[in-house]
């Protein structure tokens, strides 16, 4: 292993108080990212179209992030660096909330959540097949062993209405869980290099920029003639918390544990969609979902375990095979 891939290893490995704070900022993002399914779901169709909500989403960000730019000091983006950061907009951020988006106007919220439960296992084939990478068995387990604990929350979850068209819907969302795979590691380098607020400004731009040809029609929104002020909370939460709040947190996260467990937080997505519909009485908690998020713990930490084990190991013994990363 060359001294360049020893140097990266060291530091996604960082100290244990880093390590805690990744893990933390993940674990919020994924509260607001859960309690984001229900509430587009809410919004759409009849205050806001696919389209409208998600061209608020990366134009609203994205302005967020430049205001938000004017307060901290933004490094220089380097040459070879800003491929991965179009296309990291452009594909990873643009593609994975426009597919997103759209998937709710089709299927339900909860088979949805479920579906977002796939990145890591897109992060790890991506990392298997293009970068030679190779987790370990525990990681391995980790992932099934929360895979199986998401796949409860549904089998035993809401017995909410089905949305009209639930294989179109959730096929749109296996192609916006790749997409979101892809925007973790295409920026895992540039995020080490970068302040957040100086990376999200530039990712969200390319991601917006796609965004402005949604934009026509959108004022026909039923949101623009609402009488009651439901629908603006609703996406003003979805612009500050999920979209402007999340993406900050997954940032240092994804430089702190890396873009395999910062994914491998896509499982209680299911969790906490699940308990924002018990608290908006939606639905009521069972005892087959406590169990499930029991296990998704349990996958999780198994996850955290082989990956911090595996990390370790490299990092102690340099002539280790680099193809096993």
């Amino acid at each position: 292993m060359d001294e360049k891939t020893h140097s990266t290893i060291k530091k996604a490995d960082g100290s244990a108080g880093k390590f805690l704070i990744g893990n933390l900022c993940m674990l919020i993002a994924a509260i607001f990212w859960g309690a984001n399914v229900s509430v587009i779901k809410a919004l759409i169709p009849d205050w806001m179209s696919a389209n409208g909500v998600t061209a608020t989403r990366l134009i609203g960000g994205c302005i967020l992030f430049w205001i938000i730019s004017l307060f901290v000091k933004n490094e220089k983006i380097e040459k070879g660096d800003w491929l991965k950061i179009i296309l990291g907009g452009f594909i990873g951020l643009f593609g994975f909330i426009y597919l997103f988006v759209t998937s709710l106007r089709f299927a339900n919220a909860i088979d949805i959540s479920i579906i977002m439960t796939l990145p890591p296992v897109f992060v790890i084939l991506i990392g298997v097949l293009f970068l030679h990478r190779r987790p370990s068995l525990l990681e391995y387990a980790g992932v099934a062993v929360s895979f199986v604990g998401a796949f409860i929350v549904i089998w035993g979850g809401s017995r909410g209405e089905a949305g009209p068209n639930n294989l179109l819907g959730d096929l749109i969302a296996v192609a916006s869980t790749i997409c979101y795979a892809f925007y973790l590691i295409i920026l895992q380098g540039p995020t080490k290099k970068y302040h957040p607020v100086n990376l999200l400004r530039w990712v969200f731009l390319f991601g917006a920029l796609p965004a402005l040809f949604l934009v026509p029609g959108m004022e026909a929104e039923g949101i623009l003639k609402s009488a009651t002020a439901v629908p603006w909370i609703e996406i003003g939460f979805v612009l500050i918390g999920p979209t402007f709040l999340a993406y900050f947190l997954v940032q240092p996260a994804d430089k702190f544990i890396g873009p395999e467990l910062v994914s491998i937080y896509q499982y209680l997505i299911p969790v906490f969609a699940t308990i924002t519909a018990v608290i908006l009485k939606i639905d009521t908690l069972k005892w087959i979902q406590v169990i499930a998020m029991a296990v998704i713990v349990v996958g999780m930490i198994m996850t955290d375990s082989g990956k911090r084990k595996r990390v370790k190991k490299l990092v102690a013994d340099p002539s280790h095979n680099n193809s096993k990363q």
